[in-house]
């Protein structure tokens, strides 16, 4: 494939991501500072894709430049692995990549004991516990998960959560926008 096949790709490409994450042109634009006619012209084919262009978008998208345009899959081309960022002491893996929507974190917090210092802040939140246990000060409670349970709880109540001191814990944690729920569906036990 060459370089202009590619090229001619990514429009479409482009479009696709865009809708898939039901974004506006208007939206976007406001979170790239592309104008709305240079990103119709982008994905119609009518302007050539430069870096400067494509950054800000897959910045925008969270998604890797690569996936942008068109780059081969290494490995099994279902698992798109992300970089693990480092932040207050743990590693978070992203699992999602819509900005503004529901946010999905694999979390690992090494073996140490902090002294809780509860936070603020909107949204709401989800942990799942996947292995080792969880100290989790939500408000005047505290409490401990352990591998299989789980807690949500509206971020305005001041809470932490991290390792109880005996070990590392990996937890999942869900955060989306104030009022959002999650929505669980579940069979029916049969009569």
């Amino acid at each position: 494939m060459t370089t202009d096949d590619v090229l001619a790709e990514v429009g479409a490409r482009l479009r696709r991501i865009r809708k898939e994450r039901e974004v506006t042109l208007a939206a976007l634009s406001e979170a790239t500072g592309i104008s709305v006619s240079t990103l119709s012209r982008l994905e119609s084919g009518l302007r050539k894709p430069s870096l400067e262009l494509l950054l800000p978008i897959a910045q925008a998208h969270q998604v890797p430049l690569d996936e942008l345009v068109g780059a081969p899959p290494v490995g099994d081309p279902r698992i798109r692995a992300s970089q693990p960022i480092q932040r207050y002491g743990r590693t978070f893996w992203p699992l999602t990549r819509q900005p503004g929507g529901l946010q999905a974190y694999k979390v690992v917090e090494p073996q140490r004991k902090l002294e809780p210092e509860p936070r603020t802040h909107e949204g709401y939140e989800w942990l799942y516990v996947m292995s080792g246990k969880l100290r989790l000060v939500l408000g005047e409670h505290d409490v401990v998960l352990v591998a299989g349970e789980a807690a949500e709880f509206d971020t305005r109540v001041p809470h932490w959560f991290g390792s109880t001191g005996e070990g590392p814990v990996e937890f999942l944690s869900l955060f989306g926008a104030q009022g959002e729920r999650m929505h669980v569906r579940a069979r029916p036990k049969r009569a």
